[in-house]
């Protein structure tokens, strides 16, 4: 039984799944009939379109947060044994499922529940890239590239994530509104954490 995995080729086809999610969000935002124009006007059917867009634009860029995170991870693993496989194939699917919820979600802008199931994606994707970091850490140890500091770091970034999505959830009930921005929270954190990571980590080599 092999107990090892080429982890190249687990990169690669985790790149491609990220690929083809990323660009399967703007296939639901779908284009206007001729039928539409001519009745509506453009300016109108774009305007219904709205929820649609906010959907993949949300949805591109925490994507695109999650594949930056991967590529991060992959730097670290020396090898790919059958634990952090199936943590990562775990991952996946929950990046596949992301352009259905994202669809979901939009097509219905005014209702909770769709907007609970997209954060519920977005939660499941959270907790298995936590428990990749975690899991690496542990694995592969500390070096000169992932030092305590930077695993730290990663470990609480990756955190972050789930802690928003797990409020969002919470604060619709309460502040509908308020719950559909609070993932700008992640982006704030992660522009601020960087460079004081960037900062901690000059002033340990110094």
């Amino acid at each position: 039984m092999y107990n090892k995995f080429p982890t190249d080729r687990i990169v690669y086809f985790s790149d491609a799944i990220f690929a083809i999610a990323i660009t399967l969000l703007i296939l639901e935002v779908k284009i206007p009939s001729s039928e539409d124009l001519t009745t509506l006007g453009t300016l109108s059917v774009l305007q219904r379109l709205i929820p649609s867009f906010i959907g993949f634009l949300i949805s591109f860029l925490v994507t695109a947060l999650y594949w930056r995170a991967h590529l991060q991870h992959a730097q670290f693993i020396k090898s790919f044994d059958n634990k952090l496989l199936w943590l990562n194939i775990w991952l996946l699917l929950f990046i596949v499922m992301l352009p259905f919820s994202t669809a979901f979600y939009a097509k219905n802008f005014g209702y909770n529940g769709p907007f609970v199931f997209y954060c519920a994606n977005l939660t499941a994707i959270s907790i298995f890239n936590y428990g990749m970091i975690k899991y690496i850490i542990k694995k592969e140890g500390f070096d000169e590239t992932l030092t305590p500091l930077a695993a730290n770091w990663l470990t609480f970034r990756a955190l972050t994530g789930l802690v928003v999505w797990l409020l969002s959830i919470a604060l619709v009930f309460i502040l509908p509104v308020v719950a559909r921005f609070t993932f700008v929270v992640i982006f704030v954190i992660q522009i601020l954490g960087d460079r004081h990571f960037k900062k901690r980590s000059k002033l340990n080599q110094i």
